[in-house]
């Protein structure tokens, strides 16, 4: 009995490692770009982000503008932490919520599973590896992510059809 738990319990927590896995990795290096690029800015300049309530280590809920999602990569740093920096080549330990822009439904969240993810930035979408360098451990960061540096025109998964993706991320641990 005590085997067989043990074993849902594996069998468990590898189904949820799989499914982040599969959706913070893209399916091509560049998201689907036909350019292989989408510009990006590491500080919001007059663009409306979405309203993000609650506080550092809980889940956060997300407020969706009704205006046309940013054609590139956006970063705003919610909160600034104090602890080491994310490089290119780091792994990171992070909670995170993802929601869609255009569907304004809520697709993945580490909260909701219980459980923080850790993953290196070479193994997910090129709007991680582009917007996560040098935010800092402890802090809270809102990325949104255009399709093309997300899951392109195509979607995969949960994710729809040229979705631009709202992430926002608790840095836990950086290595």
């Amino acid at each position: 009995m005590i085997i067989s738990s043990l074993r849902t319990g594996r069998l468990a927590a590898l189904a949820t490692l799989s499914t982040t896995i599969f959706l913070l990795t893209g399916c091509t290096t560049n998201g689907g770009s036909t350019t292989g690029k989408a510009p990006v800015t590491n500080q919001p300049s007059s663009f409306n982000f979405p309203v993000v309530n609650g506080s550092i280590g809980s889940a956060p809920t997300i407020v969706v503008p009704s205006s046309t999602p940013p054609a590139t990569l956006e970063s705003k740093d919610l909160f600034v932490g104090t602890g080491a920096s994310v490089t290119a080549n780091s792994t990171v330990t992070v909670h995170y919520l993802l929601m869609g822009w255009k569907s304004g439904k809520e697709i993945d969240s580490s909260w909701g599973r219980g459980a923080p993810a850790t993953f290196a930035l070479s193994q997910v979408i090129p709007g991680w590896q582009q917007g996560m360098p040098g935010m800092k451990i402890g802090g809270r960061r809102e990325l949104l992510v255009p399709p093309a540096l997300g899951y392109g025109d195509a979607g995969s998964g949960p994710v729809g059809a040229k979705e631009t993706l709202i992430f926002v991320i608790d840095l836990i641990a950086v290595k």
